[in-house]
């Protein structure tokens, strides 16, 4: 019984596209409805607003020179990741996004918070809250951290 080599399989060579690959619409970003969900359909849109990974240099240097504001916390979902602050000037509720908030608790209503103004494109004439700091906690409520521990009472 004389058992012959047999050959090595055939290995079709490979080809690079003949055009760039891009990712297809609607993608998955950061923010987005979409990603929650799990399940893409072609009316769901990426969502607008900047978010801190999203927000190009130009605007986080010019909200990073800009003057530092105080407010109180109106309102702050978690799940959906935004909220708005009330000025301490009493002007209109400003938009704040959950990339924004620097620190280790969520914030909730009450919380004092100081923070500055960048645009929100396309316009550019409504501003949301960048670089938001909880200053002073609102005092006797529960407050949970990012990892999910609920801390005072």
């Amino acid at each position: 019984m004389t058992s012959e080599p047999t050959p090595p399989p055939v290995v079709p060579p490979l080809h690079s596209p003949k055009s760039p690959v891009w990712p297809t619409f609607p993608f998955h970003r950061e923010g987005s409805r979409v990603w929650e969900r799990g399940c893409v359909s072609s009316r769901d849109l990426p969502s607008p607003l900047p978010t801190k990974r999203t927000r190009t240099y130009s605007a986080t240097a010019r909200a990073s020179a800009g003057p530092v504001f105080k407010g109180v916390c109106k309102q702050f979902s978690r799940s959906q990741g935004h909220g708005f602050i009330t000025p301490e000037n009493g002007s209109e509720d400003i938009f704040v996004h959950v990339s924004d908030i620097e620190g280790e608790y969520v914030p909730v209503e009450g919380d004092e918070v100081t923070y500055k103004m960048c645009p929100i494109p396309p316009k550019n004439q409504k501003f949301q809250a960048v670089e938001v700091v909880l200053t002073q906690l609102a005092p006797h409520i529960p407050h949970e951290t990012w990892s999910g521990q609920v801390v005072g009472s």
